[in-house]
């Protein structure tokens, strides 16, 4: 029989966080722990283990309850190979070495366990019109994987001022700092067009990854069709 599935071959990588495709994460565990986005898994192979990462202590609890942002996450444990993905979303690998970064976090799909998270409001983010905006920040060394909702661009902020709608905007390195910028004429014109328009502006040195939607809607409530790792694991 012919076939033509071989272009499909599992990946070999020597490290631990590979692009098996540009939709397709596969990790290499070698009695590593990794935290992943929870309910991420599509395929493992060996010795691998799932529990439900927690919030990691009471005030990163408390943010992230106030907040709304942070990814529910599960600890991925073994001596196997995991494979995550995310409605088949374009995913990317940064690697940090004792770097900072932050991360939309829906656009969060799994990070080394030495890397360190926590919740931090965008800065220039207050009062009424910023009240919302909070990040997942990244810090450490490690490999991190970031999704995005069709191909991104990346900007270079010292070139140029740069804005971008605030959930398109998925992920940006430490050095950029941010600040919030408000149009009423243009609430019609650009983002979803849902009352007025708030965009971020980015400013420093470093860049911004930003991708070609306003993010997905997230769906909550009971789904069918999923291995059920999910409730399983008490997302």
């Amino acid at each position: 029989m012919q076939t033509t599935l071989a272009q499909y071959n599992e990946t070999q990588s020597s490290d631990g966080f590979t692009l098996q495709n540009s939709k397709l994460l596969k990790v290499s565990l070698k009695d590593n722990t990794i935290q992943a986005k929870l309910g991420s898994m599509v395929a493992y192979q060996g010795d691998v283990t799932f529990e439900h990462a927690g919030s990691g202590g009471m005030s990163r609890m408390l943010k992230k309850a106030l907040t709304g942002e942070g990814q529910n996450l599960m600890k991925v444990s073994g001596s196997g190979e995991v494979f995550l993905a995310d409605t088949a979303q374009d995913v990317h690998l940064v690697y940090l070495e004792g770097e900072k970064i932050t991360v939309n976090g829906p656009n969060l799909l799994a990070f080394d366990a030495d890397i360190d998270w926590s919740i931090e409001r965008v800065q220039g983010a207050s009062g009424a019109v910023g009240g919302g905006l909070y990040n997942t920040a990244l810090q450490g060394t490690g490999w991190v994987g970031i999704l995005s909702d069709g191909p991104p661009v990346l900007l270079n902020v010292a070139s140029a001022p740069t804005f971008a709608d605030a959930q398109a905007a998925i992920t940006w390195s430490q050095g950029v700092t941010t600040s919030l910028r408000t149009d009423f004429k243009m609430k019609n014109l650009i983002g979803r067009g849902s009352g007025e328009s708030i965009q971020m502006g980015f400013a420093g040195q470093g860049w911004v990854l930003v991708q070609p939607s306003e993010g997905r809607i997230e769906v909550t409530g009971p789904q069918g069709g999923g291995s059920g790792l999910g409730n399983l694991l008490g997302g």
